[in-house]
């Protein structure tokens, strides 16, 4: 093992034991550049090219637990760097602090570990850069710095990131599972609102159908009785008289009972299709709201229209539509637009536009709207879309746009 004779006075950046340069007061530089050595937190120290050392500052020597006049002369790797960090021996040919000098191959670590006097380690950032002198290598120069408090910081922010990650990935499944959920619910609540509508539109046409065969029926037959009995008594007039008045009150009474039939069940929307029903329904309501109007309605060649639940739902909305304006536009004008594009897969556009007062978004978006939340249900339902734009004093404007499903067409 070679043996290394101590140099106090090899510093870097290194010539071997430079003469001494007096300054302007007396103090040479080697003292100077010693004084600065030693007042430096990071630890340095220098070996020559048998990596024996040849100068410590008093950094290195407390964080290395040796006196300076311990080391100097000491195989520097055998001494601190001689196993790797779980113990492995550590091959003095693979020291990155070596190989400046042999390879001229400056280094710097901060994932390995050095070794105090008491056999304890700890994480090191060090570097080592190698000493030139007229030309040829001399030795090296190292620096360390004690980075266990660092590196447990950064195993501490990993380990945070990791339990951050699990946290995460646990809450995204938990909300996706609650998501999922949701989405459950709000499919299950809209497959029973639709059977419900369903189960309605069914109860509907039926107490329809028994108002127009039974109630009708009795209707015509009492309209015939007193036809017959105001032919009896024509000639005593007061009898006459009331004979004709009840004639006028079974009229006025077969037409309530054919409205009521209207609205349970309009027959046109059975006989004569959706389209038929929308153009009768804007005509019927226009004329009675007395309102100016400008009614479009375009439907592609070849689309038949819809059958089933779609079209109910697509008269409903419809009659909600008007029936709002009626009720809380205060509109002079009002413009419908019907659209149907072309096949194969058409889609119906209805459009209502009034110039009534308006709303806001707040009242539209209100739980407790429960005609504005009805109507979008019932498009969801079937695949349509219900968008609403408002403003106080602008007017609104209703769009339902409703994929025609195949299965919906006849």
């Amino acid at each position: 093992m070679h043996v290394c004779s101590p140099d106090p006075a090899a510093l870097p950046p290194a010539s071997a034991a430079p003469r001494a340069v007096p300054r302007h007061d007396g103090t040479p530089w080697q003292d100077r550049l010693t004084l600065l050595l030693e007042s430096t937190g990071d630890g340095i120290f220098g070996i020559d090219i048998d990596g024996c050392c040849t100068f410590m500052n008093r950094a290195a020597a407390q964080g290395l637990g040796y006196r300076t006049e311990e080391v100097l002369g000491r195989n520097m790797h055998a001494l601190i760097h001689h196993s790797h960090g779980n113990g492995a021996h550590y091959a003095e040919a693979d020291c990155p602090i070596f190989n400046a000098f042999r390879r001229g191959l400056p280094c710097r670590i901060d994932h390995e570990v050095l070794w105090r006097a008491d056999d304890s380690s700890f994480q090191a950032e060090y570097s080592s850069y190698p000493i030139v002198e007229a030309g040829a290598v001399v030795g090296a120069v190292v620096t360390f710095v004690d980075i266990t408090a660092r590196k447990q910081a950064e195993e501490q922010l990993v380990r945070a990131k990791r339990e951050l990650e699990r946290t995460n990935d646990r809450l995204e499944q938990r909300v996706a599972e609650r998501t999922r959920a949701l989405s459950d619910a709000l499919a299950q609540r809209r497959r029973l609102s639709a059977y419900l509508e369903t189960v309605r539109e069914e109860e509907r046409t039926r107490i329809a159908r028994e108002i127009h065969d039974e109630l009708g029926s009795l209707l015509v037959a009492l309209k015939m009785d007193v036809n017959w009995l105001e032919k009896r008594v024509a000639d005593r007039l007061p009898l006459a008289a009331k004979c004709e008045g009840m004639g006028a009150l079974i009229d006025t009474a077969v037409d309530k009972v054919g409205r009521i039939i209207t609205d349970l069940r309009p027959s046109i929307l059975d006989h004569q299709g959706l389209w038929a029903a929308l153009e009768w329904q804007a005509q019927e309501w226009l004329e009675s709201a007395e309102l100016e109007a400008d009614i479009q309605v375009h439907v592609a060649a070849g689309v038949a229209p819809p059958e089933g639940g779609s079209a109910i739902a697509v008269f409903r909305i419809f009659q909600e539509l008007l029936s709002n304006i009626a009720r809380h536009a205060k509109a002079r004008r009002v413009g419908i637009r019907i659209v149907v594009d072309a096949p194969p897969e058409p889609v119906l556009y209805l459009d209502v536009r009034d110039d009534g007062v308006g709303t806001t978004a707040e009242a539209l978006n209100d739980p407790r709207s429960y005609g504005v939340m009805g109507m979008r249900e019932r498009a969801a339902h079937f695949g349509g879309r219900l968008t609403i734009d408002s403003a106080p004093g602008q007017g609104t404007l209703v769009r339902l746009v409703m994929p025609l499903a195949p299965e919906e067409r006849p």
